[in-house]
């Protein structure tokens, strides 16, 4: 994959917020349990939320896996937040798969391109405020569509939804077809990377386990979202448990053609641990433990505030893991995503 010149940044608005925040993921459901104790009335909690910018729930589906509430509150790190910003392109929201509202955000550079070339670059997002994907992408400074999906909390509705195939076939399509308008050629994706924060990655490593998509796919990056089940349910390592890899298999698969150097993958984790399912810090030792990739402990600072103790490379993958194991710690991640996406590209 040939490499991109790396782009100046933008002068980011950015401001400090409290913890009240987006319940937006498996572990935002924790995150809510806490606020509704301490801060947020349950009956005025939907308009706060929508208000926020979180995905909005699916009736539908069953509810996410519980969690141990933690009781940790973290005011030492900045914990700094972007704001939404004027972007130069075209907002468009079109129905994807199962009838759910898809955000888009085309650059005027994927226009030009698609104009003179027929082809352009997709970023696919999963879970969380459409703005901030967007802005991330506009970064890049690329031709490239941005492409937004929320389906409402815990990994396995986005699992679920694209289990199949045929459904992110669909997606693409649509893409195809809502960034093609106006123009007279035939259009195609040159370059596909898809990104999630928390809960989202359920979708990647569903459309990952398709080794016929999983080729087409040239970067991924995950935002402290990578988790599973114990087995047996419910049982912490430390008690005997194991982990289900069931759900890590096809990101290790992935994780391997990335150190061959075929694609590129970026994986991050706080240290926040569920207590009913494993933690992202859980995940990631096993995925680095089959991939025969060691850990270096680093002291670093990262976007936002963010505070890196450790990272593991190896080719196309690289993993970084953070500190902290509250609410905002794993908020940061996601405000974090610029960063992140332009070392993915780079």
């Amino acid at each position: 994959m040939a490499p991109l010149s790396p782009v100046p940044m933008p002068r980011w608005s950015l401001r400090r917020r409290p913890a009240v925040l987006r319940p937006t993921c498996a572990v935002g459901m924790w995150v809510r349990h806490v606020l509704l104790a301490q801060v947020v009335l349950p009956a005025v909690w939907p308009v706060v939320a929508a208000a926020q910018g979180a995905p909005p729930s699916s009736s539908t589906a069953p509810p996410p896996a519980a969690q141990h509430p933690s009781p940790m509150q973290e005011r030492t790190r900045l914990h700094a937040r972007l704001a939404p910003a004027s972007l130069d392109g075209v907002t468009r929201r079109v129905v994807g798969p199962g009838g759910r509202p898809v955000d888009l955000w085309i650059s005027r550079k994927a226009e030009a391109a698609l104009r003179r070339h027929g082809h352009f670059d997709v970023v696919v997002h999963f879970h969380g405020a459409a703005w901030l994907p967007q802005q991330a992408v506009a970064d890049l400074g690329v031709p490239a569509v941005a492409v937004v999906v929320n389906l409402g909390s815990g990994s396995g509705i986005y699992d679920r939804t694209y289990r199949d195939p045929a459904a992110f076939d669909s997606l693409l399509a649509v893409v195809t077809r809502a960034a093609g308008e106006g123009t007279t050629r035939p259009v195609r994706i040159r370059r596909l990377t898809l990104t999630a924060y928390s809960a989202g990655h359920g979708a990647v490593r569903a459309i990952l386990r398709e080794p016929r998509r999983a080729a087409t796919v040239q970067a991924v990056l995950l935002l402290d979202g990578m988790h599973t089940s114990y087995v047996p349910e419910g049982r912490v390592l430390a008690d005997g448990g194991t982990l289900d890899t069931t759900n890590l298999t096809a990101l290790a698969a992935y994780a391997r053609s990335a150190m061959r150097g075929e694609a590129r993958f970026v994986v991050t984790h706080s240290e926040i641990f569920p207590g009913t399912f494993a933690s992202t810090t859980e995940t990631a030792d096993w995925l680095l433990e089959s991939l025969g990739v060691r850990r270096r402990p680093v002291l670093r600072w990262g976007p936002r505030g963010l505070q890196q103790l450790s990272e593991a490379r190896a080719g196309g993958f690289r993993l970084r893991g953070y500190a902290g194991n509250s609410a905002p710690d794993h908020i940061d991640q996601f405000h974090a995503m610029p960063e992140l996406l332009r070392e993915l590209w780079r």
